[in-house]
């Protein structure tokens, strides 16, 4: 067997928006939190996520300095909860072929651009650890896909080789970037299944 190891994006992938609709988690944002969607992409987003999903800093107080100008009567720990909770649908097809891919020997981890409150939001509330064997995330790695650094800290992360692994992602960009490191990389478009993705990855 030479793949051994599935490493699967989250957003787009397994988890897409929000739990009722799929929408994306911040349609109704101006209507709950009476903040612009727009301005809060500008002003927080583009700004300063870089930083944080890298860890360089820390998602609270710099969310925080941003309400203080534009939205100053929301708090930081509201409009992350709101967040969390709005971007957290569990696509069941694929944690089924998860759930498969594990009973038939395959380790499974997910390997996602996340800061470090969201992944543990990730694991622990959405109990996403009872589905597969840990997380490789941005923040942890100081280093993002499709960095070159992200996909070498995996590696040490979860203890396999390039060969032994298959990156699963809708980005195309990291899809090419895992490739460049000797991983296998399979760009997510929702074609086909994750079971037939890894039927074809996986030779016994």
């Amino acid at each position: 067997m030479t793949v051994n190891c599935l490493m699967l994006d989250v957003d787009g992938v397994l988890v897409d928006g929000r739990p009722k609709d799929g929408l994306r988690w911040d349609h109704d944002l101006q209507k709950h939190m009476k903040i612009p969607t727009d301005v809060l992409v500008e002003e927080f987003f583009e700004a300063e996520w870089n930083d944080i999903v890298v860890g360089k800093k820390a998602l609270l107080p710099t969310l925080a300095g941003v309400l203080r100008r534009i939205a100053p009567t929301v708090e930081a720990n509201d409009l992350v909860a709101y967040w969390f909770k709005m971007d957290s649908r569990v696509v069941e097809p694929v944690l089924s072929d998860i759930r498969a891919a594990r009973r038939g020997g395959i380790s499974v981890y997910l390997a996602t651009n996340q800061e470090h409150m969201r992944a543990a939001y990730l694991m622990e509330v959405m109990r996403l650890s009872e589905d597969v064997d840990g997380i490789v995330y941005s923040a942890q790695a100081r280093s993002k896909k499709p960095q070159p650094e992200f996909f070498r800290f995996a590696e040490n992360a979860v203890g396999r080789r390039p060969h032994e692994l298959l990156l699963v992602d809708d980005t195309m960009p990291n899809v090419s970037a895992a490739q460049s490191e000797g991983w296998n990389a399979v760009h997510w478009d929702r074609t086909e299944e994750l079971r037939t993705i890894l039927q074809r990855h996986i030779k016994n």
